[in-house]
């Protein structure tokens, strides 16, 4: 099995408040977080992450949170500046820092452009300040603005804003002024999402009221993604909207693709490929007890190693949310199986309408199966 491309992903876990929709591993900050204490074990973290990259270089670099804009740049660049001291890095590496707007006061986007961040996600969500506000978001639209002049101002020729739709009460018209709003600032990249109640979430056990219903939902989907396309913007996932292909983003690419990824920080997931297969680690993701594990070198890390039907639901939960779907040649060197075992496991699916099948061997879903995509999704459960 031939080692894919490498990525490191890194987990700041602090937010100034917690939001009721967002089950990620994040934490309120309070007054005074251990900012310093957490970037000692983040290192000494990445003194054993980097024995797993071999000969590899690092080609992209995440810092996910969390709102990791609490963070410096001082300290975002001691960060960085640990990674390059760790392990080769490309020379082009894109660094990736999510930044929401109300929070980038902890440290200018010019300074952390000096520090080496080179690609900044903005997580707006919505123009619509009531709907700021039932999502429990601490800025309004305006910061949202004031924060991209700002990132524009410091050099930044690559960003990303978040959006949401099937927010409550929302309608076709303001998903679409939203999208507007957004593409109006110059972003080369748009991540548009549906807002998804999840388990152990302040949402899920107390729903907002006004939410659209499944139909409406799809219905304002499908506009806002015609309304993008007419604002130039390619889809190439399933939220995932870049202005041309050499703005997409290169680390969330890697992980569709099925490619490998160091982890570090609290929560922080990692996956690598060696001859024995493929591994999949977490890290502790209470922030306490994770620096007290880095601090005390305990091993608390947990792995295990995939199986082969492990193998194909984790490829297709991935690789299936690309528009321009994978090639089966893909399949077969991220995961080390046959093309009969692809061919066996897409029989199904194949029959139902869910994928097709083109040009020299290139596997995708049909409109039907991008619609349905947690149900085609699901057809490979049956394996794992």
């Amino acid at each position: 099995m031939n080692k894919p491309p490498l990525s490191l992903y890194v987990h700041l876990p602090w937010c100034v408040r917690k939001c009721p929709y967002c089950d990620f591993n994040s934490h309120t900050a309070g007054v005074s977080p251990p900012k310093q204490r957490y970037i000692e074990a983040l290192l000494a973290d990445l003194d054993r992450e980097t024995g797993k990259a071999g000969d590899r270089r690092v080609e992209s670099i995440f810092l996910g949170g969390g709102t990791p804009s609490l963070f410096s740049p001082t300290e975002i660049g001691r960060l960085l500046e640990g990674v390059g001291n760790r392990c080769s890095v490309a020379s082009d590496v894109e660094v990736t820092m999510e930044a929401n707007p109300g929070t980038v006061e902890f440290g200018t986007p010019r300074a952390y452009r000096e520090a080496g961040v080179n690609r900044l996600s903005i997580g707006a969500q919505s123009f619509d300040d009531d709907a700021l506000k039932r999502l429990g978001r601490i800025h309004g639209s305006d910061d949202i603005r004031r924060t991209v002049d700002e990132v524009t101002a410091a050099g930044f020729d690559n960003f990303n804003i978040d959006l949401m739709h099937g927010l409550p009460g929302q309608s076709i018209d303001s998903a679409n002024a939203d999208i507007k709003s957004a593409a109006a600032l110059g972003p080369t990249h748009i991540s548009w999402y549906q807002l998804t109640l999840e388990p152990n979430t302040v949402f899920y056990a107390r729903p907002p009221a006004e939410l659209p219903d499944e139909e409406a939902m799809w219905e304002i989907q499908d506009a806002g993604a015609e309304q993008l396309r007419a604002l130039g913007y390619q889809q190439y996932e399933v939220s995932a909207w870049a202005i041309d292909e050499q703005r997409r983003c290169r680390h969330n690419v890697n992980y569709w693709l099925f490619g490998d990824y160091l982890a570090a920080g609290a929560g922080a997931h990692g996956k690598i490929s060696d001859v024995d297969g493929v591994m999949r680690y977490r890290k502790p993701a209470n922030p306490l007890q994770y620096m007290l594990a880095m601090e005390e070198d305990n091993g608390a890390v947990q792995s295990e190693r995939l199986s082969d039907d492990d193998l194909v639901f984790e490829f297709m939960l991935n690789a299936l949310r690309l528009v321009e779907g994978f090639p089966e040649r893909l399949f077969t060197e991220r995961t080390g199986l046959s093309i009969g075992q692809l061919a066996a496991v897409m029989r199904v699916p194949l029959e139902k309408g869910l994928v097709e099948r083109y040009g020299d061997g290139t596997w995708r879903p049909t409109a039907l199966g991008g619609r349905f995509l947690n149900d085609l999704q699901a057809e490979f459960l049956r394996n794992s």
